[in-house]
């Protein structure tokens, strides 16, 4: 960068300004409408774990170890940034999140335990009944279909009441890191201070929409899905060991006895589904995380040629602003076909598990119905009870490509906290050093005082800047490009907080800024007009006044 520094140009001399005094903020409602942005908000209770109740800071920066190998480094940051991602979304059930969070939860998790009842007691029916069809017992029959009503209505109103509880903790939990990471990301300016500093947070409105969404719904499905899996298998398992007994094969002129037959089959059948999805799907997690970064790319490159239209028009620039769109477009095109390839092959696996495991059951208790040692009913049972078991060991082979790509959208997230949390830490350092902005009550409007101007790395941009601007001048910012102009306008709006000195106004006015590019907010021509400031801060004879 150019060491040419930017000059003010005003007439006259600098005068001497009063004693200088922090700025004291008005209330809300006397407060010039600007200043609402200026605002300095806390930290949110999502930026780092409770320290005795309180919003902790922001987590310490992590370095990789410089003996790690390019591909171990980015292996552990990779494990981090899930973490980093937790440390954030489990705020939502500590004592400064959601006060509903733990009451849905065990809701949610009893529900789950009493629906495993149900579908024993649906199991056992299962024995009964087909024993009564064998036996051709009709008043058993009746009985049981009378019985099995109860046990289906029963299982479904507690299937549809998790879910309910399931999607109401998903969208509070949605509604809760939304609101904290959005806090985080206006606050200070960061939002775009994000432009200005390197790190993985391209495209943030779509790691705030799609990516949190999806970072927030799949766990809580994962976790009510496993601990249902869990207690299946658990309870599924007792009555495939009771029912099947052991098994005799006669092999060389000898008896084999294999006990709990059924059961060993079982998890043998699970772990070789399981296995063969994990081997065949292990490039899902780097595809998914690929392709979503792909799609919000083409995303980002339509909205700013819907943004900058006008420009883009009077350029004549459709033909360049389509070759980019289509090669984006293109892009994501490939990641797609990529992706299919890993979803033939899981679906692969995942069919030919599914028609497989309803005759396993049935096969191998063939010999012991046909000698007459298990009847009918304990087919169909063990038959219903190992589709169960084999479905809750088989959970990771039908889950694998959602788990995919939850691990792609909790990185993303957790890779716009990272940055978010090296502003924060930045602006809680002096290591740089910060520009300070306070109030003068002499004859100066403006006043810079050995105000200097730093990048986020400590580079120098401006230096010991001196400047009082008196009422009714007029100063031009002059110098060469890449001097400094820019990021000095920042410093005095205080969008830009690396540097030294102080910024001061005079405490009976106000600074009005004019971006280079016009911003108008979508609304009335009302919140237009008393933009930034909230439309019903500003009566309508004080918006024609």
């Amino acid at each position: 960068m150019s060491e040419a520094k930017p000059k003010l140009k005003q007439a006259d001399g600098i005068k001497p300004r009063g004693a200088l005094k922090p700025r004291q903020q008005a209330p809300r409602d006397q407060r010039p409408r600007h200043e609402d942005l200026r605002e300095k908000k806390p930290p949110t209770a999502e930026a780092a774990p409770e320290v005795d109740g309180q919003p902790g800071p922001p987590p310490e920066a992590v370095e990789p170890d410089p003996q790690l190998t390019p591909e171990e480094a980015e292996q552990a940051r990779r494990k981090y940034l899930l973490r980093r991602f937790w440390i954030s979304g489990r705020g939502y059930w500590a004592r400064r999140g959601d006060g509903l969070a733990w009451p849905l939860t065990i809701g949610l998790l009893i529900l789950i335990c009493v629906n495993v009842g149900f579908q024993y007691g649906i199991n056992v029916w299962n024995r009964s009944f087909f024993d009564a069809i064998e036996q051709r017992n009709a008043h058993t029959v009746y009985v049981l279909s009378a019985i099995f009503l109860p046990l289906v209505a029963g299982s479904a109103g507690l299937v549809v009441a998790q879910v309910y509880l399931r999607m109401t903790i998903q969208r509070r939990w949605r509604s809760w890191l939304t609101t904290a990471v959005i806090a985080r990301w206006l606050a200070n300016g960061r939002y775009y201070q994000l432009n200005l500093v390197a790190g993985d947070h391209s495209n943030p409105e779509a790691r705030l929409t799609e990516d949190l969404r999806i970072a927030t719904e799949s766990p809580v499905d994962f976790i009510s899905g496993v601990l249902n899996a869990f207690l299946s298998a658990s309870t599924f398992i007792v009555v495939l060991w009771t029912i099947g007994g052991a098994l005799t094969l006669p092999i060389g002129g000898e008896n084999l006895t294999i006990p709990g037959f059924l059961v060993i089959t079982a998890v043998i059948y699970a772990a070789i589904t399981s296995t063969s999805m994990v081997v065949i799907g292990r490039h899902f997690v780097r595809l998914s995380e690929q392709k979503n970064q792909a799609e919000a790319e083409f995303r980002y490159t339509l909205t700013r040629v819907r943004e900058n239209g006008e420009s883009i028009a009077l350029l004549g620039g459709e033909e360049e602003e389509r070759s980019g769109i289509d090669r984006n477009f293109g892009h994501v095109l490939r990641q797609w076909a990529l992706l299919t390839g890993q979803h033939m092959r899981t679906a692969l696996v995942s069919q030919g598990s599914s028609l497989f495991a309803p005759v396993v059951p049935v096969l191998l208790c063939a010999p012991k119905f046909l000698e007459g040692s298990m009847s009918l009913g304990q087919v169909m049972q063990a038959a219903s009870a190992f589709a169960i078991v084999q479905g809750a060991f088989g959970w990771l082979v039908d889950n694998y490509p959602r788990l995919a790509d939850w691990n792609a959208s909790a990185r993303r997230i957790a890779s716009l906290m990272m940055s978010l949390d090296g502003l924060e830490r930045a602006e809680q350092s002096d290591a740089l050093g910060r520009i300070q902005h306070g109030e003068t009550e002499d004859g100066a409007m403006l006043s810079l005082d050995d105000l200097s101007v730093t990048l986020d790395d400590g580079t120098s941009v401006v230096k010991e800047t001196e400047v009082a601007i008196e009422p009714g001048e007029r100063v031009l910012v002059a110098g060469e490009s890449g001097s400094g102009k820019s990021t000095l306008v920042r410093a005095v709006a205080g969008l830009w907080p690396w540097g030294g000195g102080s910024v001061n106004f005079h405490a009976d006015r106000r600074l009005f800024m004019l971006p280079q590019r016009p911003y108008i907010p979508s609304g009335t021509l009302r919140r237009a007009v008393a933009y930034p400031a909230a439309a019903d801060k500003w009566t309508i004879k004080q918006i024609k006044a």
